[in-house]
C-alpha cells in the first residue's frame, strides 16, 4: 500500500495536556483543513477549502481554550474532513465524500478498495487508537471521564437559516445533554437546538457512539454556529462560557 503522509508531513492527531487533571475529555474531529500533498487538493478550489466542507471552523481555537482553562486533555484532529471523516464509521458512504453539501470532490471520485483503506490507516485509525489510549489509561488510573465532542456548524445549510446559536447533541445516554441544555438555556442570551441542527446516531458519529456510549462515559457533544467563533475574541468568549458551564454540569453529575 502506497503511503498517504509523507514523513515531514503533520500527524494526524494533537494532544494537549495528556495528563490533565479534568475529568473532561475533549475531542475536535475536524479541528483541522490540512490535506497530503500526495492528493493536491482533492480538484477543489481554495475558497472551497475555506468553507465548513473541510473543516469545523473555529473549534479549534475553542477546543484548545477549553482545555488550557479546564485543564482537560483534548484530543484535536488535524487533517480535512474531506480526505476522510473521523466522526464517522469508515465503511459508511459518507466517509469519504464524493460531493459535500453541494460541492462535488473530484479527488474522492473513483477511489480503489486500496485507495481507501490508505486513508483509513494513515488518518482515522491513528486519531481514534489515541483517544482509546487515552481512555484506557485514565481508567486503568481510576480517573473519572466525561467525554465532550467539540463541533461547529454554519449559519446557512443549503439555503435554510440556522438561528440558533448552539446545540446539545446526545443519543442514547442523555445525563449530562440534559443538564447542559438546562443550563444554555438559562443564560438567556441563547436560541439552543436540542439535538439540533443534527442529532448523534450510529449512522452519523463515531465519536460518540464508540468512545463514549460503549464505555458507559456520561457524554455531549456540543455544536457552535461558526459565524460566532470565526475570529479569536469568539473564540475566546465561548472557551469561557463553556469553561464555566462544564464545570458546573459535571458537579450536578457528580451530585
Amino acid at each position: 500500500m502506497t503511503e498517504l503522509l509523507a514523513p515531514d508531513e503533520p500527524s494526524p492527531v494533537r494532544v494537549l495536556r495528556t495528563n490533565g487533571r479534568s475529568e473532561l475529555f475533549v475531542t475536535a474531529d475536524h479541528a483541522g483543513r490540512t490535506i497530503p500533498r500526495s492528493l493536491g487538493q482533492l480538484g477543489v478550489a481554495d475558497r472551497e477549502l475555506e468553507r465548513h466542507i473541510a473543516w469545523d471552523i473555529g473549534i479549534a481555537g475553542v477546543t484548545e481554550r477549553l482545555s488550557a482553562a479546564l485543564d482537560a486533555t483534548a484530543v484535536l484532529q488535524t487533517y480535512s474532513r474531506l480526505v476522510i471523516d473521523c466522526n464517522r464509521d469508515p465503511e459508511a458512504p459518507s466517509s469519504i465524500p464524493e460531493v459535500s453539501e453541494t460541492t462535488e470532490i473530484p479527488g474522492n471520485q473513483r477511489l480503489s478498495a486500496e485507495q481507501r483503506a490508505a486513508r483509513r490507516q494513515a488518518i482515522f485509525e491513528p486519531y481514534h487508537a489515541c483517544i482509546r489510549a487515552l481512555l484506557d489509561a485514565r481508567k486503568v488510573a481510576g480517573q473519572r471521564t466525561v467525554f465532550v465532542a467539540m463541533h461547529s456548524f454554519t449559519p446557512v445549510f443549503k439555503g435554510e437559516s440556522r438561528a440558533m446559536q448552539v446545540g446539545v447533541l446526545y443519543n442514547r445516554d442523555v445525563r449530562l445533554a440534559a443538564i447542559m441544555l438546562e443550563l444554555l438555556r438559562a443564560e438567556g442570551d441563547l436560541t439552543v437546538g436540542d439535538n439540533a441542527p443534527y442529532a448523534v446516531s450510529d449512522v452519523t458519529d463515531y465519536g460518540v457512539p464508540v468512545h463514549a456510549e460503549r464505555r458507559g462515559l456520561a457524554h455531549v457533544e456540543i455544536e457552535i454556529r461558526q459565524d460566532l467563533i470565526a475570529d479569536e475574541a469568539g473564540q475566546a468568549a465561548w472557551a469561557t462560557r463553556f469553561e464555566r458551564l462544564l464545570r458546573a454540569a459535571t458537579e450536578r453529575l457528580s451530585c
